[in-house]
């Protein structure tokens, strides 16, 4: 893709919030002039059939996926469905000759994770990870005074994710709430987080320990309902969530729920949640640098924290209270503050690294100097931590990712 301009067909298998809003509506509003969306599929046939009108022109749907990559022959697949089925579609994509784009996390296991590396091998199309965070303007000025050696070499990092009881909880209302979906958000969310920490350290992980609990969600409540459409306690319950509230959510989700079943307002404290809300992991890197990180779901307020420690000096980087705080300390004992910094409100989501992204993907790009673009080895070095971290909680051990990423991990 790299460089390249002219017209390319894609088809989108996951038409969600996701699929839809990040995807299917960008390519037809901003890319008619070199991209072309050939054709959607969704095992929920009534989202899929909302794409047309929510993109503002009519695109082909297809009931059965391998009829939609033969009859469009795209150049590329975007997936953008439940964690667990990215490595099928991937996977089926490229054997029908497809390049892939594939949303975060690339997949949820070892045993699928395996599968689309091979795969990605013996086809020799290439897979495409969206890690949109690489083009986050905040993080892209830690990894540039990263790469100018600001602190040298970076020996430790100490790093902190709260999610707020806004953000946090509706993780536990979705899909994501049981581990067969998404692995845990140690693979969902947290695969964010670590492909972060690997791409400031331009480094990949050896080793994982992790714990991790669940006492915030699930059952910890007896006062509980199905769902907050018709809870008993909706009037009482902080964590009321209004389905109808946002006029896309409830058209692709609520007025949808016949076509499969799928409801998005499930209660936060369900038996059906089997996945931790607490999560403390610890990693040992190739070059030697260690890393402790943890996550937690129900926070008072939402923030990234991150603290660096280099052989010339400490980075400290926070987006506190709506703010984008960065503090660079030598051993002089001088300190330079880098505050706001490029803390415009840009529009097209997750502030402005989805259309950053969007036109290295869609457009191409002749150079990628801070290395944003990733493929399956970045996708699988991110979940790779998160896949070490559930095996080590499960077993109560230290885990090598040798153990599942086997010869690819010496590569």
């Amino acid at each position: 893709m790299k460089g390249e301009n002219h017209m390319k067909k894609y088809c989108i298998v996951g038409t969600g919030g996701r699929g839809i809003q990040s995807y299917a509506m960008p390519l037809v509003s901003d890319y008619g002039d070199c991209a072309e969306l050939s054709g959607v599929y969704d095992i929920n046939w009534k989202r899929a059939e909302l794409v047309s009108d929510l993109v503002g022109k009519p695109i082909p749907v297809f009931n059965d996926f391998d009829e939609m990559i033969r009859t469009c022959k795209p150049d590329a697949v975007i997936v953008t469905t439940k964690d667990c089925e990215h490595s099928t579609y991937a996977i089926r994509a490229m054997e029908l000759g497809c390049d892939v784009i594939c949303e975060k996390p690339l997949t949820t296991d070892e045993k699928k994770l395996a599968a689309i590396l091979e795969t990605e091998r013996r086809t020799g199309k290439k897979v495409t990870v969206t890690f949109n965070c690489r083009f986050y303007p905040f993080y892209v000025r830690i990894k540039e005074l990263l790469m100018q050696g600001i602190i040298g070499d970076v020996l430790e990092v100490h790093f902190e994710w709260l999610l707020d009881t806004r953000h946090g909880a509706d993780y536990f209302r979705r899909w994501h709430a049981e581990r067969k979906n998404s692995g845990s958000l140690l693979i969902h969310k947290s695969t964010h987080h670590f492909d972060l920490v690997n791409w400031f350290l331009d480094d990949e992980p050896r080793k994982v320990n992790a714990f991790g609990t669940r006492r915030f969600y699930g059952h910890t409540r007896e006062q509980r309902g199905e769902r907050c459409l018709t809870c008993p306690y909706k009037t009482t319950c902080e964590f009321y969530k209004d389905i109808d509230d946002d006029p896309v959510e409830k058209r692709i989700y609520h007025e949808c729920e016949d076509a499969d079943g799928y409801i998005r307002d499930r209660c936060v404290f369900a038996d059906r949640i089997d996945i931790e809300d607490t999560v403390s992991v610890n990693v040992k890197y190739a070059k030697g640098a260690v890393m402790s990180y943890s996550l937690t779901t129900y926070s008072p307020y939402e923030c990234m924290k991150i603290v660096l420690n280099g052989t010339k000096g400490r980075l400290e980087a926070d987006t506190a209270f709506g703010g984008s705080n960065l503090k660079v300390y030598n051993r002089s004992g001088e300190r330079v503050d880098y505050v706001k910094v490029d803390n415009r409100v840009i529009p097209g989501g997750h502030g402005g690294s989805d259309p950053a992204m969007r036109n290295n993907i869609f457009r191409g790009y002749t150079s990628d100097p801070l290395n944003q673009m990733a493929g399956t080895r970045a996708g699988a070095m991110s979940i790779g931590i998160g896949i070490a971290a559930n095996i080590s909680m499960k077993e109560d051990r230290a885990v090598y990712l040798k153990e599942f990423l086997g010869d690819y991990y010496d590569i």
